[in-house]
């Protein structure tokens, strides 16, 4: 498939987690500027709220609150091009570790709601998706040092502040999460080893755990046959895995089965994450990191409508 493309907005910072908003509106993490985003008509962008830290994913809660994944901060550089990469070893100087945080979309006002697991600190919490439930699931990808780094997981949390359960331990670099259609499974795309992970749920919060040789109690569906990274993640109407495969430069669908049934491409290194909206659900608008910019295409079929958000 190669897809039209469409500018929504540019002039973004490393972009991440969008959110097709039922306004026709977009919140985006604009990770470089540290700032959770707001895209209105005509592709402007306006500052919802400044985030100590940096903002990596977000999601719309059973309070109408967004909530966000904090990564603690990112390094990035700016190309001779007018680009932007993230660093290999992205650390920032005033790095004092990672959140899960609220921000308020009308007063813009930050709540921190946790710095740490029942089992450790966070390190940095990438994305994060809501059940029917009104629980939260998210992945801490962990954070690399120059010569050490700490290793990722997967909580469950819920949204009042009182629970974060350490949930699958250790992960290396999870990164997107989806829960499928009858929110049975949960997926987790592991950048360094660009696999998706599936976790069978019994129940809110509950894994049915793999044995042995599964080192946190998931069960890999998908290896990318080529050398990329997998980002952020989102999940269709048909069950299907749509992940951004950085370095290939492409969005890959992979059904529930472990087949990998699309690779679509698109103009940028670093696409880093999809969601969906307009007319039943059927554009998929994507962000593209390296050159700040989300755009839009025709999806195959209907996206997956999320949890308290009434698209």
């Amino acid at each position: 498939m190669n897809p039209t493309l469409t500018m929504v907005a540019s002039g973004l910072k490393f972009p991440e987690g969008p959110i097709a908003m039922p306004d026709g509106t977009f919140l985006v993490c604009d990770m470089g500027r540290r700032s959770v985003s707001r895209i209105g008509s005509g592709g402007k962008v306006s500052r919802v709220a400044l985030v100590d830290g940096a903002p990596n994913g977000i999601a719309i809660g059973p309070d109408g609150g967004c909530y966000v994944a904090n990564n603690g901060g990112t390094v990035t550089i700016d190309q001779p091009d007018g680009t932007t990469q993230i660093a290999p070893v992205s650390k920032p100087p005033d790095y004092q570790g990672g959140y899960i945080d609220r921000v308020d979309l009308v007063t813009g006002a930050v709540r921190r709601l946790y710095d740490r697991s029942d089992q450790s600190l966070l390190s940095a919490p990438n994305d994060l998706v809501f059940d029917r439930s009104g629980g939260f699931w998210f992945t801490d990808t962990g954070k690399g040092g120059e010569r050490d780094s700490v290793r990722g997981k997967l909580c469950y949390a819920l949204p009042d502040g009182s629970s974060c359960i350490e949930m699958a331990f250790p992960m290396l670099m999870p990164n997107g999460v989806g829960l499928a259609p009858d929110e049975t499974r949960l997926y987790v795309a592991e950048t360094a080893t660009a696999r998706i992970w599936a976790f069978d749920l019994d129940a809110p919060g509950r894994i049915r755990r793999s044995d042995f040789p599964s080192a946190h109690g998931g069960t890999m569906l998908f290896q990318s046959p080529t050398y990329c990274l997998f980002d952020s993640l989102a999940v269709d109407a048909a069950g299907n895995i749509c992940v951004g495969a950085l370095i290939d430069g492409s969005i890959m669908v992979i059904s529930p089965q472990g087949q990998l049934i699309e690779r679509i491409p698109v103009p940028d290194k670093f696409p880093t994450n999809v969601c969906f909206g307009g007319p039943n659900l059927q554009t998929a608008y994507v962000t593209l990191g390296n050159s700040g910019k989300l755009v839009s295409l025709a999806w195959l079929c209907p996206g997956l409508p999320l949890n308290f958000l009434n698209v």
